[in-house]
């Protein structure tokens, strides 16, 4: 690339989706591809809206006025929720601040953008299953077919390792250890290993799976996908959640009553409620589920409303009146002041 080109938007967007990200950043793809959405709406407003062409863009252009007004433009025009907005804006920060460092001179225009706040927004509810309903669900794959008992046992890791969806999708044959004590290595963000531990139900199911596995004989056994779909290809996010979608509806025949969609997160939201409600330390959870910070996983112990109930019983002393009191109807001077009103 020539020198005069160095310094035009094309070349930093390039250097920052192509190097910056994925290699110093050690971001997974798909928090990739979420970046990559938000500067393609930013590209759609600035040439609909401001009339800039994309490779008319230069980097003395992103300034507080026209972030601000993307950002407006999202909720306004194209009906993006506060959450949203935040996340393109959490991109946007995250290329200034690689600018910065890369292009120093332009470290004015810059500032004003990254410190553009994010905007306050409603928290949601998270969305869990008690432990009866997660077993009425998990109960639903029934039958003598491959298929079906790939779903049982898919659906089975997926609750009880907490996994998240693309990380159950990554699952290989090598991730799962079956010999005492049984575990399941996940790769979370940024490429981060753990290991989790599944319980003894779970690895018979696992055992009598892949005794039956139809490996494919073109790679090493190791590297084939734990969970594959009729291609023989690894099950990708949709075919997860269409997968769930198929069993919610048969569950909801057997008295499955719930007023949220169920989604491949629910089940790690439920592994996480179940895991609080069974008093494990917060600090094991954070492990547990992948989090970077226990703040993250806070959220989970706020929600569990039975837990803080004991919790508040085990500690507090009952001091609450005896319900054996006389009768206020009795006190003529308050009867009196009563009728007075």
């Amino acid at each position: 690339m020539k020198t005069k080109d160095k310094h035009t938007f094309a070349y930093y967007i390039t250097s920052f989706f192509k190097n910056y990200l994925p290699g110093q950043k050690n971001l997974s793809p798909n928090t990739i591809r979420a970046y990559a959405d938000a500067f393609k709406l930013l590209l759609i407003y600035c040439e609909g809206e401001k009339g800039i062409k994309s490779d008319r863009l230069k980097l003395d252009d992103l300034e507080k006025d026209l972030i601000t007004g993307f950002l407006d433009w999202l909720e306004e025009k194209r009906g993006c929720k506060a959450t949203t907005r935040n996340q393109r804006l959490i991109a946007l920060h995250s290329f200034c601040r690689y600018i910065q460092k890369v292009s120093p001179e332009n470290m004015e225009n810059l500032q004003s953008v990254i410190k553009i706040d994010y905007k306050k927004s409603k928290k949601t509810i998270v969305p869990y299953l008690t432990e009866k309903q997660m077993k009425l669900l998990l109960a639903q794959p029934v039958g003598n077919t491959w298929q079906s008992y790939r779903d049982k046992v898919m659906l089975t890791v997926l609750y009880d390792t907490g996994a998240r969806v693309q990380e159950l999708c990554d699952l290989c044959v090598k991730d799962v250890r079956l010999e005492p004590p049984a575990i399941i290595t996940l790769t979370g963000k940024g490429r981060k290993a753990r290991q989790v531990p599944i319980m003894s139900g779970t690895q018979k199911l696992l055992t009598s799976y892949l005794e039956n596995y139809k490996v494919n004989n073109g790679i090493n056994k190791g590297d084939n996908p734990l969970f594959v779909n009729q291609r023989m290809k690894k099950l990708s996010r949709w075919g997860v959640s269409h997968i769930i979608d198929k069993y919610v509806e048969m569950a909801k025949t057997s008295g499955l009553d719930v007023d949220f969609p169920i989604t491949p997160h629910v089940f790690r939201h439920t592994k996480a409620v179940h895991m609080v409600h069974a008093g494990i330390n917060l600090i094991y959870i954070r492990d547990f589920l992948g989090h970077v910070d226990c703040a993250t996983t806070e959220i989970y112990a706020k929600i569990d409303t039975e837990v803080k109930r004991k919790a508040i019983e085990a500690a507090c002393k009952d001091i609450t009146p005896d319900e054996n009191f006389l009768d206020w109807n009795e006190d003529d001077d308050l009867m009196s002041f009563l009728k007075s009103l």
